[in-house]
């Protein structure tokens, strides 16, 4: 079945993206304005994108009215933002997060989560996320009606437990045990299933080869 992009709504090709570009990790995203209110919201048109400098971007839509949302204007009021990874255990309270509240909500209080001040910007993290990282603002790209913001992490925040080797940077990456964006409004996965299929070389493979034949 071919899907002709240039001949469908948009809401057609979101479908499809979201139906099958997954898993998608989710960016657990806190700003705070100008006057220091805090919001946090989910978002899994995320990931990483370089490690010098390290930049990951997240693509932030507008409300349904078209206004644009706290998170966006809170990041290009202040340059900043922290970004948790969300854990199986908290995946309810991250939803609970993703309501569309009015923007004098504490989505942190809604959802019984606590933060924690961050070492190198004036915004905090979610305490309870065994990953977090520190972000100042890089660079902001329009995609249509989205805007990609892209950030410069700055530190990152990694759970005792989960650091085999500090100084190898060495993660315990099972032990974190996050979740994925699936399909449809309400399904996500784990890490849980996995399966280990090692890189090979060219030198390898002409060796499998040859030994098949």
């Amino acid at each position: 079945m071919i899907f002709d992009f240039d001949a469908m709504p948009h809401g057609n090709r979101y479908k499809l993206l979201v139906s099958c570009v997954v898993p998608r990790p989710i960016a657990w995203v806190v700003t705070r304005d100008a006057a220091g209110v805090l919001n946090a919201a989910p978002y899994s048109f995320f990931n990483v994108f370089g490690e010098d400098p390290a930049v990951v971007a997240i693509s932030v839509g507008p409300r349904p009215e078209g206004s644009a949302k706290d998170t966006l204007s809170n990041i290009q009021a202040t340059g900043e933002f922290t970004l948790s990874m969300v854990p199986f255990d908290l995946a309810e309270r991250m939803v609970i997060t993703a309501a569309d509240f009015s923007p004098e909500v504490d989505e942190l209080a809604e959802a019984g989560l606590t933060t924690i001040a961050s070492t190198k910007i004036g915004t905090p993290r979610i305490a309870e996320s065994p990953v977090a990282m520190e972000c100042t603002l890089w660079k902001t790209i329009p995609v249509g009606v989205h805007t990609m913001v892209m950030g410069e992490v700055k530190s990152m925040h990694v759970a005792d437990e989960a650091v085999m080797n500090a100084e190898r940077a060495y993660i315990d990456t099972p032990k974190l045990d996050l979740v994925g964006r699936m399909h449809g409004r309400g399904w996500y996965s784990t890490t849980r299933d996995r399966v280990e299929i090692p890189r090979i070389t060219p030198a390898e493979w002409a060796a499998r080869k040859k030994a098949a034949e």
